[in-house]
C-alpha cells in the first residue's frame, strides 16, 4: 500500500465517523410540532437549530377544516412539545392522545368572546363550530397576544430543555423586539385615516381591528367556508356603496366567488388579506414569516382605509 493510500483510508474513516455522528445527533434533536404558522413562526425562531420544529398543517390549507392523517397523528403523538392554538380552531384536539408534553396556548393570551353578531355569521362545518368555545381563536393578529405567547413557548422550550436557557432567551428577546416594532407600525401606519371599516370575507380580524382601532364587515362568519346567503350579500354590496369602500378582502384558501361577485356588482377591487392560521407554499418557499407577512397586511389594510 503506498503512502497516498495510508493518507486516505484514515481521512475516509474520521469522514464517514462524523457523518454518521453528525446523522446520530439529528435524530436526536427534539421534535416541536405547532397547529399554526403564527405558533410555528415563534417556536422555529426560539429554538432555532436546537429542534426540529415542524407545522402540523401542510402549507396552503385551511386550517379550520384539516382532518389529520394516521401518520399525521403518530408523529404529533411522538413529539416532545406539541404546540396547539386553542379556542377551538383544532377539532381534533379532542380525544386525542399526546404521549408527551402538549400545551394550549389560548390558555396564555387575552381571549376575545365572540359578539352576537359573531354568532349571528357562525356556521358549522364538518360537526364542529368555533362557537362552541364561546371565544375567537384567531388571537394570533394582534401582536401583544404573540408577545405572550412568544413567553409562554420559551417557558416551555427551557422546562424541557434547560442546557438551551440562554439560547431560547435570546431568541425570545429577538423575537418580542420584533412583535414590539410590528406594534408601533401598525399604531402609527392607522393613526389618521379617512375610512374606519374594512370589508373582508370572513372574520379572522377581530383581534387586529380591535386593537388599531378600525372595524371589519366580515360576509360570513369566522370560518372562510362559510357560505353567504344571498341576503347577506345584498346588504354588502348596500354597505360598499354607502361607505365608498375601494377594496374588498378575501383569503386564499377560502371560496373567493361570492367575494369576487360583490366586487364585481359593487364595482371596486378585490385584493388578498392573509389572516395567517396558515400561509401558502409559494409563501413558504420564499422564506415568508410572521412579520413580513403582517407588514404586507398593514400595507394593503392602510391604502383600504385610505390612511395618510
Amino acid at each position: 500500500m503506498g503512502l497516498k493510500n495510508l493518507i486516505v483510508v484514515p481521512f475516509l474513516s474520521v469522514f464517514i465517523s462524523c457523518f454518521a455522528l453528525h446523522a446520530q445527533e439529528s435524530q436526536q434533536k427534539p421534535t416541536i410540532a405547532a397547529s399554526t404558522f403564527s405558533l410555528y413562526d415563534i417556536a422555529k425562531s426560539i429554538a432555532g437549530e436546537s429542534a426540529q420544529t415542524f407545522m402540523i398543517l401542510p402549507f396552503g390549507v385551511d386550517a379550520h377544516s384539516y382532518e389529520l392523517t394516521p401518520k399525521q397523528m403518530a408523529k404529533i403523538a411522538q413529539s416532545d412539545l406539541v404546540l396547539y392554538n386553542g379556542a377551538g380552531l383544532e377539532p381534533w384536539i379532542k380525544g386525542f392522545s399526546f404521549k408527551k408534553r402538549a400545551v394550549d396556548i389560548s390558555t396564555f393570551v387575552k381571549l376575545r368572546e365572540l359578539s352576537a353578531d359573531h354568532e349571528h355569521h357562525e356556521d358549522v362545518h364538518k360537526g364542529h363550530s368555533h362557537g362552541e368555545s364561546g371565544f375567537d381563536p384567531h388571537y394570533w393578529q394582534d401582536p401583544t397576544n404573540m408577545i405572550l405567547a412568544a413567553e409562554q413557548i420559551a417557558k416551555e422550550l427551557i422546562v424541557l430543555f434547560p442546557k438551551n436557557r440562554a439560547l431560547y432567551e435570546k431568541n425570545r428577546d429577538t423575537y418580542i423586539t420584533m412583535l414590539q416594532n410590528l406594534d408601533t407600525a401598525y399604531k402609527t401606519g392607522l393613526k389618521e385615516c379617512k375610512l374606519d371599516t374594512i370589508i373582508v370575507n370572513h372574520n379572522a380580524f377581530s383581534y387586529l381591528s380591535l386593537r388599531y382601532g378600525f372595524h371589519t364587515e366580515p360576509l360570513s362568519g369566522i370560518s372562510p367556508e362559510a357560505q353567504p346567503n344571498a341576503k347577506n350579500m345584498i346588504k354588502l354590496i348596500k354597505f360598499i356603496k354607502e361607505h365608498k369602500a375601494e377594496v374588498i378582502f378575501f383569503e386564499k384558501f377560502a371560496n373567493e366567488k361570492a367575494i369576487k361577485s360583490i366586487a364585481k356588482e359593487a364595482n371596486v377591487a378585490a385584493d388578498v388579506l392573509q389572516p395567517l392560521g396558515n400561509i401558502t407554499a409559494d409563501e413558504a418557499k420564499a422564506g415568508l414569516g410572521y412579520d413580513a407577512i403582517m407588514r404586507t397586511n398593514l400595507d394593503k389594510i392602510s391604502k383600504a382605509l385610505q390612511c395618510r
